[in-house]
């Protein structure tokens, strides 16, 4: 019986709901069929995997895959993932709320004025061929950016008004400014070897895959070395790096392996071919949550989710339009009607299965002292009536058709939302938005890419709307920085562009005042709001699950309440290591602690998840006349 369930599983893991599908109904059929499927799929004792072999490897599932081992050019958060094995930074982050501590740097200084900053580095560090790391190669990274090229792109914010970047000795990193950088010490940048990186020149940087070849590992001074994968590859497959200056790691490898839909993860997951699965959808982790030696959670993502629009997308050398974007939605006051034909509520209730909370600005709540609230006369909420209304307003009239037309009469195109195929969230979410633009006489229609194919979409401008999300870092000055003009064809993927929201994020970056700096912060998320090139849906969990049976010790970030991988920094890849070794988990208290393979998940576990459920790892609903594979929900780790 459980060969006939997982053959059925794997040929229908395709299968998604429709938005209309996600009633009660099959919500109540869900549930009735936990308790069977559990049976069914729940193993024994007796028939847990084989005992490790010597050499420890923790297998991590993953449902994208990274799309460059170059930190100068990937974009997906697998890669940021695989990068923070790979390399370091001089300085990490806290795992309890993300706060700067020493990593590269043991400690620094700023003088009164805001522009030096000095950085003391640690000594006895190497890089994984045995070459010394020195100041030298943090100058070297840093200065790669300043001279901007294509490094440029992905991390100039971090370095905005840092004129120059010194060592003058090994041990020592000099930045001056030209005026104070508020960011400052945050720079989650990471760090190549010069003796390597100089032999690459600017022009190859764009094709410079920074992969293994046989036998030669990725030259990095992180905790693991890259041995073996391919940028869109299926396996990747990291070596521990035994003379790392934080401690030797405590597993001998960490390998992930891409699935095409977190289906097959989670049921890997259950037969013991991988240890980790990440971002699983919330009726997967009630599932999970009592599967004998599997421990799962619905960790708080500091992220949102967003509709975003194509406001105008241009050449950046020439200033022509470019693509082929609708033109209402150059218009903010079209944009910001639409944010009234959006029911978050309902959204969350069904599209994200209840793990998340309405959204409303780019900032999350998990940084409140940086959220703006908006106030009620222009906050969004479902109001049907209202956006027909703000659209009348706007000159885009209802036509005998019932259709919109444009200000000046002609027909409205209709708008092309693009889901990620991938992402059943991604695609219920803009299913629901459909039927409300269809209620306002806003004509729509949802197609479905893969997330790497709809990146270069939105790069061409071919595109009216998407959905995705975003991961925010504890300073939102990155975040902020992917709204300005500046950003348009690189992070930008809505084109926007507004002149005061730009002078605003710059006075932000330098104000050292940290209540002026909130105040703008704040002003830069009203005008995002009222301009609407986004529109945030929902502040979501991420759904994680371990084999606690085997690995234990992996920490939350933040503490308590997180998420276990795909956080700031590679803490619980050096962590993680075999239950039968975990002892107190270095006296970490909220650490994940062992479970025996024949009892179910074990207090200590973090999120919100709750601790119901029948333990099954795939569950299959009769829906519609049909058998329906319940997929993943969406994740603001896709792009980072």
């Amino acid at each position: 019986m459980l060969g006939v369930l997982v053959g059925l599983l794997a040929r229908l893991r395709r299968g998604r709901h429709s938005a209309h599908r996600t009633r009660s109904g099959p919500l109540v059929a869900v549930l009735a069929v936990l308790g069977l499927v559990a049976a069914l799929l729940g193993l024994p004792a007796s028939q847990q995997p084989a005992a490790a072999a010597k050499k420890v490897t923790f297998t991590v599932a993953l449902t994208n895959d990274a799309d460059s081992f170059n930190p100068f050019l990937g974009i997906e958060a697998e890669s940021y993932e695989m990068w923070a094995l790979t390399y370091d930074y001089m300085i990490h982050y806290s795992m309890k709320d993300m706060s700067p501590r020493p990593g590269l740097a043991t400690s620094w200084d700023t003088s009164s004025d805001g522009r030096t900053w000095t950085f003391h580095i640690r000594s006895g560090v190497k890089w994984s061929d045995g070459k010394p790391f020195t100041a030298a190669d943090i100058a070297y990274t840093y200065n790669r950016i300043l001279d901007g090229g294509p490094e440029a792109a992905t991390w100039a914010s971090y370095l905005t008004s840092v004129t120059k970047v010194t060592a003058p000795d090994a041990r020592t990193v000099v930045l001056t400014l030209k005026k104070p950088n508020a960011v400052l010490p945050l720079l989650p940048i990471p760090i190549i070897p010069e003796h390597v990186w100089k032999n690459v020149s600017e022009k190859q940087v764009k094709s410079y895959s920074a992969e293994p070849k046989p036998g030669h590992p990725v030259v990095g001074e992180g905790p693991f070395r890259l041995v073996e994968g391919t940028a869109g590859g299926s396996t990747y497959r990291f070596e521990a790096n035994k003379d790392y200056w934080g401690g030797a790691p405590h597993v001998d490898e960490v390998v992930f392996r891409v699935f095409k839909s977190n289906d097959p993860a989670v049921q890997a997951l259950v037969k013991g071919e991988v240890d980790f699965v990440e971002d699983i959808t919330p009726l997967q982790v009630k599932a999970l949550q009592k599967h004998p030696g599997v421990t799962a959670i619905n960790g708080d993502s500091p992220g949102f989710d967003e509709i975003a629009f194509n406001t105008g997308a241009v050449d950046t050398k020439t200033g022509k339009p470019l693509g082929d974007g609708n033109p209402a939605l150059k218009d903010a006051k079209f944009r910001y009607a639409l944010g009234f034909a959006i029911d978050r509520n309902l959204l969350i209730k069904k599209a994200y299965q209840g793990a998340g909370k309405p959204g409303t600005t780019i900032i999350p709540p998990a940084y409140s002292g940086y959220q703006w609230q908006p106030p009620a006369d222009v906050a969004f909420r479902f109001d049907l009536k209202k956006a027909g209304e703000l659209l009348d307003a706007a000159g885009y009239q209802k036509g005998s058709d019932g259709l919109r037309t444009m200000p000046d009469g002609s027909p409205m195109k209709p708008l092309r939302l693009y889901a990620r195929s991938e992402s059943k969230t991604s695609i219920d979410t803009l299913d629901f938005f459909k039927e409300w633009l269809g209620d306002i006489g806003v004509p729509a229609k949802v197609t479905a890419y893969e997330g790497n194919k709809l990146t270069n979409i939105i790069l061409d401008g071919d595109f009216d709307a998407f959905q995705w999300g975003w991961y925010v870092e504890p300073d939102p000055d990155s975040m902020l920085s992917y709204m300005t003009c500046g950003q348009r064809g690189s992070w930008s993927d809505s084109w926007y562009c507004n002149p005061r929201y730009d002078a605003l994020y710059r006075a932000q970056n330098a104000e050292m005042d940290q209540a002026k700096r909130t105040q703008d912060v704040k002003r830069m998320q009203e005008i995002l709001y009222k301009d609407a090139p986004y529109l945030v849906t929902a502040y979501n969990t991420i759904g994680e699950a371990v084999r606690s049976d085997r690995f234990a010790c992996l920490q939350p970030q933040p503490d308590p309440g997180g998420i276990w991988l795909e956080q700031y920094g590679a803490h619980n890849y050096l962590s993680v290591r075999p239950a039968s070794q975990a002892g107190d988990c270095d006296g970490v208290a909220t650490a994940l602690k062992p479970v025996s393979s024949s009892t179910g998940a074990a207090d200590g576990g973090s999120g919100t998840g709750l601790m119901v459920g029948g333990g099954v790892a795939l569950v299959v609903v009769l829906a519609a006349g049909g058998w329906l594979a319940l997929r993943r929900r969406a994740t603001a780790a896709d792009r980072a």
